[in-house]
């Protein structure tokens, strides 16, 4: 079965049905060449300076560079993409709250090996969530175009519904392939992993995933980013990075502070959340 393609203007609502279904989705052309040449441009020093992966998961010849926020601001425009926090919010629609779980460039170079096939919900000490139940929503935008010979990441559509801790071989996956600027959504649950690079090109992708609030994050959002950096960033963006409540009482400070007011006193709310509101939220998704 191959990875279904959409168009920018595609409601949400489709894209959310296909990601329930396959646990996979590709947005055609979704961003434009010059922000994600601006992302690599920004990144560039931390690529260079970093070493390539320890493992054949990581990749051996694949480097990985985290902590966007602080270091790319083109960046940030993606992670509040407004298409992709409407469809991450509907797969996600079942928590109170989610929160932003990883931002990383990952760049396959010449002559890395396939990745295991895997879940990415498994960062979560392998917990077996219930089938059917989405812990995480990811993305994957293309900063190069993503073909099977350099590497394009490998998916099995419909692997959100199987059986937890299976092995799969690369054989049993689809190519995601997508132009420069698209991207793929999959869910937590979806098997999946980096391809063989078989081209003499580096095939650069930007990994940004969410997850639910009541879950820790993968990339620390909060040693991360310097306070001083956060203090000049948007409401919006800060309440992604975690500076939130994760559900009725998750994540307040001391004495029940909002943990915003740390950073931005005006936008101060109360510690706890609305425990009626936060019941028909639930019992509504």
């Amino acid at each position: 079965m191959p990875v279904e393609h959409f168009s920018p203007d595609t409601p949400s609502e489709a894209i959310q049905e296909a990601l329930a279904r396959d646990g996979c989705a590709v947005i055609d052309e979704l961003a434009s060449g010059e922000v994600l040449d601006q992302v690599h441009a920004e990144m560039r020093p931390y690529l260079e300076a970093t070493s390539n992966g320890p493992d054949e998961f990581v990749g051996q010849h694949t480097r990985r560079v985290g902590g966007l926020i602080p270091r790319s601001p083109a960046s940030r425009s993606l992670i509040l993409d407004p298409k992709v926090r409407d469809v991450v919010g509907g797969v996600l629609a079942h928590g109170t709250t989610y929160h932003l779980h990883l931002t990383q460039i990952i760049a396959i170079g010449p002559d890395e090996s396939a990745q295991p096939i895997h879940r990415d919900q498994w960062a979560f000490d392998f917990f077996p969530f219930p089938k059917g139940y989405e812990a995480q929503c990811n993305t994957i935008w293309a900063m190069t175009d993503f073909r099977e010979e350099n590497g394009a990441t490998r998916v099995i559509p419909g692997s959100n519904h199987f059986d937890d801790k299976l092995e799969f071989q690369s054989g049993d996956t689809e190519c995601a392939e997508m132009a420069k600027g698209s991207v793929l959504l999959y869910t937590g649950a979806l098997y999946h992993g980096g391809g063989a690079n078989q081209s003499d090109a580096v095939r650069m992708g930007l990994n940004l995933t969410y997850a639910l609030s009541w879950l820790r994050q993968e990339e620390n959002q909060y040693l991360t980013t310097p306070i001083e950096v956060a203090r000049e960033l948007p409401e919006e963006l800060l309440r992604l990075m975690g500076y939130q409540r994760g559900a009725y009482a998750l994540g307040y400070v001391d004495d029940m502070r909002d943990p915003m007011e740390v950073v931005k006193p005006e936008f101060v709310r109360t510690g706890f959340g609305d425990l009626e509101a936060v019941r028909e939220q639930l019992q509504d998704s």
